[in-house]
Formats: structure tokens, sequence, C-alpha cells
């Protein structure tokens, strides 16, 4: 048994604790939380720290597969220069994309993710995620915006989903995002997700996708004609709200990545929609597009916030605490408190996973942090918080 107190305990299950005790199997589960009310006292086997005690980080959004491409791509060039980047330098020799695969996957674990929605368009990473102290719940990205094409790229992403069955891997497949699927191929897709419990999409992340849809323009439709990729017919969903209301299963959780440009009108007309989830990644969005997602927006709009790193090709690294600082520094109002909650119970929420992940409580096996050096008096995140993994 293991015993673990600190100046505070968020557990997402109750009001802050000061100077609760935790108690743990060897394995991270949760035997019972005491709340002392403050007046702990000093015992042999208790480990008090200074700072706040956390459940394990969940990242509702990560490309694994990209981590080789670190550093490769110049930052704020717009989403279609990023995108035709990707496509230009994403294919490496294997043994490089497994063993940067690797290391990122090691990383995170460092930094405290205990929970990873990981987008998959191969099955290259699978016998990392295998292995990995990291749960990863595997979202087998399909694209394809020739209709012609669309029985065959669901046919390849079939196959990924035959391998990660073999090796007893959960996933779900999902679509990339509005601008990268023919009509087509958003219906073939419906018709074999009809009943999936998790599906996420890139969201409203350049101005460029209203204007795609709408009249097939601006900066996609340029790094498709550059890249040679689009075909003698072009047919696509009409709206977000369509795709979200229409198009997309309606089963399960709903993960909307990035959701930079959204408007109001979007939101409202998409909040019917059960089990809806706003997965932010502001350091992505800043590297590709030098812009924040309307936070406030959502807030007022009671939307439900999750947390997301994307990918090596548009971060710096695969750590959600720096979310978290990006989105207190440029939102002072936000607490700790909620930064948390986003960070850990609404991930776990999103991604189905809330009987062990997302709360300190018993007989659950969340993973436990330290948040140290942080603004205890006013709950806020500093520039130079850290956070330790305890257990």
């Amino acid at each position: 048994m293991k015993r673990f107190s600190a100046q505070y305990i968020i557990t997402n299950s109750g009001p802050l604790l000061k100077r609760a005790v935790i108690s743990t199997e060897d394995d991270g589960r949760i035997i019972n939380i005491e709340d002392t009310k403050g007046n702990i006292k000093e015992e042999y086997s208790l480990k008090f720290h200074n700072g706040i005690i956390i459940p394990g980080f969940v990242n509702c959004h990560c490309h694994l597969e990209l981590s080789h491409m670190k550093s490769s791509i110049d930052r704020s060039g717009g989403l279609g220069d990023f995108i035709e980047k990707v496509r230009n330098t994403r294919n490496k020799n294997n043994e490089i994309i497994i063993s940067s695969a690797y290391q990122a996957d090691n990383d995170m674990y460092r930094k405290g993710v205990v929970l990873c929605a990981d987008i998959c368009n191969t099955s290259l990473s699978f016998d990392i995620k295998k292995k990995s102290r990291i749960r990863y719940i595997n979202l087998l990205e399909v694209f394809g915006i020739d209709p012609g094409k669309a029985i065959q790229r669901l046919n390849e992403i079939i196959k990924v989903s035959e391998r990660a069955e073999e090796m007893n891997l959960p996933y779900s497949i999902i679509p990339h995002s509005v601008y990268s699927m023919s009509l087509s191929l958003f219906n073939l897709l419906k018709d074999l997700t009809e009943k999936n419990n998790i599906t996420s999409i890139h969201f409203m992340e350049t101005a460029g996708e209203m204007l795609f849809l709408e009249n097939h323009t601006g900066p996609l439709i340029k790094s498709y004609k550059k890249s040679g990729l689009i075909p003698s017919h072009l047919e696509t969903v009409k709206s977000h709200v369509d795709a979200v209301m229409h198009v997309i299963t309606r089963n399960g959780s709903l993960i909307l990545v990035h959701n930079t440009y959204i408007k109001k009108e979007t939101i409202k007309s998409i909040k019917k929609r059960e089990k809806l989830f706003w997965c932010l990644c502001p350091n992505s969005n800043i590297y590709i597009e030098n812009k924040l997602p309307p936070l406030n927006l959502l807030l007022e709009e009671d939307c439900e916030i999750v947390i997301g790193t994307d990918s090596l090709a548009s971060n710096n690294k695969l750590d959600i605490l720096e979310e978290l600082k990006i989105l207190q520094l440029n939102f002072p109002s936000l607490s700790i408190g909620e930064l948390v909650q986003w960070a850990t119970i609404n991930g776990a929420k999103a991604l189905g996973e809330e009987d062990d992940y997302g709360k300190i409580e018993t007989g659950k096996k969340p993973g436990l942090l330290l948040l140290q050096n942080v603004d205890l008096l006013n709950m806020k995140l500093l520039p130079d918080s850290f956070v330790t993994r305890l257990i």
C-alpha cells in the first residue's frame, strides 16, 4: 500500500480537499481518501508533497504516427500549407517512424498522460501501444476527396482495423475532416460506424474550411490542386452543421477537434447532438494558424471541453500541462480546477473510460500527478508550473 498527501487534492468527485490522505494499492488502484480537514498527522508511511495532487491526464487528440516530423514544418503557414507539407514529408523509413513514436509515448507517460485517443492512418504504432503504460483508444482515420476512390479508401482503413482487432486493441473508425472527405466516403463511413462508441473529427480548424464547402475556393482547394488531388467531380457535405447533424453517426461520443474558427450559430445548431465534446489543442493552433479558439464563446455556450496535444508535426511537445498553461496565460480568469477538469474527467467521459480514469475515487485507477510551482493563493497555473507523476 502507498499513501500520499499534499497541500490540496483535486479529486473531481467533490470539493477541493486540504491535506487529505490518499491510500492506493501498489498498482495505483485507490483504496481510500481520508478527508483530514487540513489536520494531517505525520506518519512514517505517508508521503507529503508541497503542491496539488490531481488525477492523471487524458489526451483526447494525438497523432503518435507523426512524431518523426518534429520541427520539420515551418510555423504559421496556415492549414493548407501545413497539410501539403505533411503529405510530402510524412513517409519515412518505418524504423524512424516507430522509434520516434516510441520516444513520444515514453515522454507522454512521463508528463502524466494515462489515457490517450490517438489518430492512426496505419498500424505502425500498434506494437508500441500494446506494451505502453498509457491506455490508448485508437481512432482509425479515413480520408479521400475523390468519390471514385471512396470504396478503396474505406477498404484500406478496414485492413488497419482488422490488425487492431487481431491485437485486441480498442479502436473506432472515424472521418478526418469535412474538407478531406467526399460525400460518398462520408455516407459509406456512416453505415460502417453506425454503432461507434467514439467518433472524432478535425473541426473548423481554419477559415479555409468554410470557403471550401461554400464554393470550393480558398487555400485548401489550392493545396489540393498543387498536389494534383482534385477529382473530375467534387462532392462535399453542405456544411459543418450538416456533417454533425446528418452525416456523422449519432451514436456514442463525438469529439470536435480544434474549433479555432467556431461561431456561435454553429455551436447552437449542433448542440442538440448528445455526448458532444469540444477538444482544444491550443499550441497546435498557434503553430499552424497563429490563432486560439474562442474559448470564452465555448464557455458561454456551456460546451464540454477536453484537451489534446495534436502531433509533433504541429507542436514542440506532447505535454498536456503545456496546453493548460497556454490557456491560463491567454484566459487568466480560468482556475486550476477548471483546467484540470477539462484535462482529466471530461476527457475520460469523452472516451467512455470514466470507470477507471479522471477521478480520484475509491476503486478507480486514475494515476496520481503532483502539480507544483503554482499560485496556491489564487489557484492559477504559472509559466514555470510543472507536473511529476506519483503513481
